[in-house]
């Protein structure tokens, strides 16, 4: 019976991925940002109800930019998740984009894709990011540059904060949890880790139950003047001490 489920969800999220392919080839050109984030906000929401997962925010969420957030990360679920409660344009690494599917959809909604390896990429990168800053847009970065298990925060890269000083832009903090609402604790069916392909991180997806993901906002942080060693270490820490708020609140 969990297979057949798991079967005809899938289906569903083919066809709700499908959906918003053709919203983004066919709508996206002529709508506003708002309507825009409107629409992203609740495509979203409606594959976490197709996923079974239950979203809950707490904090404030940003209601416009310039703001540069930076959250950890634990699952390809997590621009899901914060899309869900409050759209925003993602920095990613260059290899989503070719992700079956998934990476056409992040691409249409206007992902900043970054070359990891390539210094002068991350230039090009910083550069756009602070444009964009400068325009108004509200960004999101993965500051430890690859997924964890959920429980200890990996070390934040520094570089892409370049943006939000040279811009003159806030950070916001931002923790991200996956809670089994059924038995409490971490639900480790959404942790995309190690040797684990997409497609197996999918059909655990697909198979779980009584997933909650938790986002929390923490306070926005004006630059203030530092170096971006020194505000990648204090966002760090606000993210831990954000992280320490979910485990209370899901124990």
């Amino acid at each position: 019976m969990n297979r057949l489920r798991a079967s005809w969800r899938a289906l569903r999220v083919i066809g709700h991925v499908l959906r918003g392919l053709w919203m983004i080839r066919t709508e996206f050109g002529r709508l506003t940002p708002p309507q825009t984030q409107l629409l992203v906000r609740e495509w979203s929401r409606q594959m976490l109800t197709i996923l079974d997962v239950e979203l809950v925010v707490q904090g404030t969420p940003p209601t416009h930019g310039p703001l540069l957030m930076v959250a950890n990360h634990i699952s390809w679920l997590d621009v899901l998740v914060m899309n869900a409660a409050h759209p925003s344009r993602f920095v990613s690494k260059a290899d989503v984009k070719s992700w079956p599917l998934l990476g056409s959809l992040t691409t249409g909604a206007g992902t900043l894709y970054i070359e990891r390896e390539s210094r002068r990429d991350a230039m090009r990168v910083v550069h756009h990011m602070a444009e964009r800053l400068r325009a108004g847009d509200i960004l999101t970065v993965f500051p430890e540059g690859t997924t964890g298990d959920g429980r200890a925060l990996l070390p934040f890269h520094a570089n892409l904060l370049q943006a939000a000083i040279t811009a003159n832009a806030p950070v916001l903090p931002v923790a991200l949890s996956f809670v089994d609402r059924v038995r409490g604790g971490r639900h480790e069916a959404p942790v995309f880790v190690g040797d684990t392909t997409l497609m197996a991180s999918i059909w655990a997806m697909l198979c779980a139950d009584g997933v909650q993901a938790q986002v929390s906002y923490g306070e926005p942080q004006p630059p203030r003047g530092r170096d971006r060693r020194t505000w990648s270490q204090d966002l760090r820490a606000a993210v831990q001490q954000l992280q320490g708020a979910d485990t209370d609140t899901a124990n």
